[in-house]
């Protein structure tokens, strides 16, 4: 079952979203636990890009089985810099510089996602519920909404090392758009792209 992510889905969310970045998101919080605080405060925030109000949770048995994240293309820029701004209110001032370089070098990074797309930051699948559909059903959620919204194309990327990740997508019919070498911080990048029929 699908549905819209309620407050109870938090923990599960910020879990799972974690898996899909943990270097992003230790970069950003300084280790594991407090980016998973990190995320469960700031998923309760709305209008960044870690918010309740664009997360879809898939539910098997009563429980998160996996969630997609997922905006236009259009407001990623506004969603990434209020998180920044949710981030920074939670850090120490002598973070701050290393913080803003970094988001100054994540929005640098490859190419934007076309305008007329539905941006998906996020797809996770909890790993017991893993090989049961529940990617792609998230994935077909995705081009529904992207539907609903007048968007014409679904945008993601993904680290070019996430064989599994690329192999769900190529099967899904995006195709790579772009591919960003790996820096001193990020990780080698991949972009995928796929016009909606």
């Amino acid at each position: 079952m699908l549905r819209p992510a309620e407050s109870r889905d938090d923990g599960a969310i910020a879990a799972l979203m974690y898996a899909t970045a943990a270097g992003r998101y230790d970069l950003y919080a300084g280790d594991r636990e407090r980016a998973l605080r990190l995320l469960a405060a700031t998923i309760d925030r709305p209008g960044n890009d870690t918010s309740r109000d664009c997360a879809t949770v898939a539910e098997m048995d009563g429980e998160v089985a996996g969630v997609l994240v997922a905006f236009p293309a259009v407001e990623g820029t506004p969603r990434r810099r209020r998180f920044v701004r949710l981030l920074l209110r939670r850090r120490a001032p002598w973070h701050w510089p290393r913080l803003l370089r970094l988001a100054r070098m994540g929005e640098r990074l490859g190419p934007e996602p076309p305008a007329d797309a539905l941006y998906i930051d996020a797809l996770a699948t909890e790993e017991r519920f893993r090989r049961r559909g529940v990617a792609g059903t998230l994935l077909r959620a995705a081009g529904e909404r992207a539907r609903a919204l007048g968007l014409t194309k679904l945008a993601l990327d993904t680290t070019a090392a996430n064989g599994a990740a690329r192999a769900l997508y190529e099967g899904a019919g995006f195709r790579l758009t772009g591919e960003l070498p790996a820096g001193p911080v990020i990780p080698a990048l991949v972009f995928y792209e796929r016009e909606l029929a």
